[in-house]
């Protein structure tokens, strides 16, 4: 039943970004990145590391001429690596959906070339790969999450930025009657991404 408000919550989102004015202009195309992740814990029994991973998909960029608002929306394959307890690995592959809105600098003469820019916005992933760790854990079928970043677009055509998530709903829960029941952790994770807009 998450699964499906989240999925209708998303949809709102993309009929929303499609709704803006016909004079906005509308660039689309595909992105790639490095991620890095780290389990934050509810319970300091747990450890985590910083883990690697990786992000690919597609962004469409609606921008406001004039005031320089812009929103992006993504579609982006995620596997988001982590490591904790010493010796316990969960590689978790996610369809990650970001919607970010946008403030981008105008600055005089450079600004054909040079545009930064800060953003923020919700993010919701859901999950691809297993569901259970070990018969310990179990990670949940979806995440939401909240984004802060920056970036800089150059040419109009390449978009490079960074991106801070901080995970609003747990990730990976004990099994109940677990010997560590209880324990939660939710996602912490800076996503740096290169994207081309035709």
């Amino acid at each position: 039943m998450k699964s499906v408000k989240a999925l209708l919550i998303t949809l709102v989102m993309i009929l929303g970004a499609s709704a803006m004015p016909a004079q906005a202009q509308f660039k689309f195309g595909p992105r790639v990145g490095l991620t890095v992740n780290d389990l934050h814990f509810n319970k300091d029994v747990v450890n985590s590391d910083n883990q690697t991973g990786w992000t690919a998909g597609f962004t469409g960029e609606f921008t406001v001429p004039v005031i320089g608002i812009s929103a992006d929306l993504s579609a982006m394959y995620v596997r988001r690596n982590s490591k904790f307890m010493e010796n316990t690995k969960d590689n978790r592959d996610y369809i990650e959906i970001p919607l970010n809105i946008k403030y981008k600098l105008g600055l005089p003469v450079i600004s054909k070339f040079v545009v930064p820019y800060v953003g923020v916005g919700p993010s919701v992933s859901f999950l691809t790969s297993r569901r259970h760790i070990e018969n310990a854990f179990k990670n949940k079928s979806v995440d939401w999450a909240l984004n802060f970043g920056f970036g800089v677009q150059l040419f109009s055509h390449v978009d490079l930025n960074a991106r801070y998530g901080l995970g609003l709903t747990k990730a990976i829960t004990t099994f109940s009657g677990a010997e560590k029941a209880g324990i939660e952790g939710k996602n912490r994770y800076w996503t740096i991404s290169l994207g081309y807009y035709f």
